[in-house]
């Protein structure tokens, strides 16, 4: 059906949103408005689905999340009998509304849905669905995006997102299913009377915290420690689990941004609420030169990723990268770990391919199994889940990525910034009790194992032409693969949709044994790397260098000079 066409059906259909029909006649006769509603569907994916609210085919709105929801239950239906759904959901504009309207045709397909009464971290979602034994979730959200996104991310059983296999079946579902009448509703206040909708009770939000606060390394030493945090939450949905966590451990010194403490999907002081942004910590930051804190904690909306800052002695706060903070994760644990004699055997710490090599060195010197995984916490948590069936979960100490995003124990399978509040103040606390500073400590992790920088470069490709645009370029290099980046020879080159490494000096290939991806990494003849794959979430590819160098400064220039040629290289 042409775009004209599909417009004209949604006016006459689209009635349930007065928004939608707003948006609608507000675009008559405006046609790339149109056609960049209604050009494409929303694709389902492992990523499930993430794009503007509003009107049309190509948006999120009460339509598309109900026939999403239909694809699902009719895959629920196919494969289980008697199953339960969990379901979560963030600040953002309508991420209650979207909620629901799941709830609901979940329970049109007789699918039992367990949905928290308020909004909730992703995290959340993941423990939920284990620990009531559901056999899919859905947390609506768009994580870290601008507040004009919203998003919808389904689980499997072991509380992973979705699978490429299990994602087809239910898109293939979602494709049959008509977007007006297609979805089988239920009404919800009857549904919740009957039970076929369920409320998450107070007990199951206290259990998951009970888990968090496990994974504590001194727990003798927070209470007593003195540690001062400001903290935001972006105005998401961490303020109050990592409020309440830190209550739990004896972090009493606790001051909360004022003007990002409640849940606001418009995002007033942050357009960009992601905290590996500086300006999204701009409101910290300022009340940090009144507080004085020790740290500063930050966490997105759906409260899976956390960054932090730190003073340096002139009383500046100084950002730490995903890297740096996952990397003194991995030598903290290790280390007191070991002390303590709480070290299980053959520890097992998991990390993505574009996450620094840092940590490769930081588990040879303790004695830790580092396993790569292709880049998306599903991976770590598959890793955690094969662990399990091993009868070996305890082996598990840290999963990390370079976006932000840290687990420390096995009772979820996503990144928890819930938990990695807590564990970088259980760091902060006990350093801080040996008269050491996060920045101190951060300088010794570099002493004692070199100089590494990270950078990430956002190559954003907008609108219909978007898609096609990174698709090309991403051709382009795969075809002809770069031998030189900033004057530096090509050595090595990975590229994990053909699954083959290769050593450029000898011609020998090794094969790469992880499922195929649409990444290229360019490894340089001086030790520094250049990974390149497109957002599986965002229309954008992104850009990870590495740069090593005896000095700080000396990587960090080194870094600069390799981004602004391989940004040359692709044309942007």
């Amino acid at each position: 059906m042409k775009e004209m066409e599909l417009y004209k059906l949604w006016l006459e259909n689209a009635t349930e949103d007065p928004d939608l029909i707003a948006e609608l006649k507000s675009i008559e006769g405006k046609e790339e408005e149109i056609k960049d509603r209604f050009y494409r569907d929303m694709e389902f994916g492992t990523a499930g689905l993430r794009g503007v609210i509003g009107a049309g085919t190509f948006r999120l709105n009460i339509y598309t999340i109900r026939q999403a929801t239909q694809g699902l239950s009719d895959y629920v239906n196919g494969a289980f009998e008697n199953a339960s759904v969990a379901i979560a959901y963030d600040s953002r504009i309508k991420s209650d509304v979207f909620a629901k309207e799941a709830a609901r045709v979940l329970a049109g397909n007789g699918i039992k849905a367990y949905l928290y009464s308020e909004l909730m971290p992703t995290p959340m979602l993941s423990w939920a669905v284990r620990h009531l034994g559901c056999k899919a979730g859905i947390v609506v959200t768009a994580s870290h995006n601008p507040s004009k996104y919203n998003g919808y991310k389904a689980y499997g059983a072991d509380g992973c997102q979705m699978t490429t296999e299990s994602a087809d079946i239910v898109y293939a579902a979602i494709q049959k299913t008509p977007m007006f009448g297609g979805a089988k509703l239920a009404d919800f206040d009857e549904a919740l009377r009957s039970g076929m909708i369920e409320y998450i009770g107070q007990d199951v939000i206290d259990a998951y915290l009970d888990e968090v606060q496990k994974q504590q390394v001194h727990p003798e030493v927070t209470p007593v420690s003195g540690l001062k945090v400001v903290y935001t939450p972006l105005n998401g949905t961490g303020n109050k689990p990592v409020r309440e966590i830190l209550r739990r451990v004896g972090i009493s010194d606790v001051t909360v941004v004022p003007e990002q403490e409640y849940p606001d999907g418009n995002f007033p002081t942050c357009p960009f609420p992601n905290p590996e942004i500086k300006e999204a910590l701009a409101k910290g930051l300022e009340l940090c030169k009144t507080v004085k804190p020790d740290l500063l904690l930050a966490t997105d909306p759906d409260c899976d990723r956390v960054g932090i800052a730190v003073p340096d002695p002139d009383g500046n706060y100084v950002l730490f990268s995903g890297n740096e903070v996952g990397a003194l994760l991995l030598e903290y644990i290790c280390k007191e770990r070991i002390a303590l004699g709480t070290m299980p055997e053959r520890p097992v710490a998991i990390k993505s391919i574009v996450t620094t090599e840092i940590a490769s060195a930081i588990a040879r010197e303790y004695g830790v199994e580092l396993r790569n995984v292709l880049t998306g916490f599903k991976f770590i948590g598959e890793q955690i889940g094969y662990l399990e069936a091993a009868g070996e979960a305890d082996r598990y100490i840290l999963g990390f990525e370079e976006s932000y995003g840290y687990l420390a124990g096995s009772y979820v399978r996503d990144k928890d910034a819930v938990v990695g509040s807590m564990m970088i103040c259980d760091m902060a606390a006990f350093y801080r009790s040996k008269g050491i500073s996060l920045l101190e400590a951060r300088e010794a992790l570099y002493k004692k194992y070199g100089n590494y920088c990270h950078s990430i470069g956002n190559f954003v490709c907008e609108g219909a032409a978007g898609m096609a645009e990174m698709a090309e370029i991403m051709r382009k290099v795969h075809a002809e693969p770069f031998k030189e980046i900033a004057g530096f020879r090509v050595v090595g080159l990975a590229d994990y949709e053909k699954r083959t490494d290769t050593d450029l000096n000898t011609g020998a290939e090794t094969p790469i044994d992880l499922p195929k991806s649409d990444v290229l990494q360019f490894r340089l003849e001086n030790g520094s790397s250049v990974i390149l794959r497109p957002s599986g979430t965002e229309p954008k590819i992104k850009g990870y260098y590495t740069a090593i160098a005896p000095t700080h400064d000396e990587a960090q220039a080194l870094c600069s000079k390799i981004a602004a040629d391989f940004k040359a290289k692709l044309g942007f």
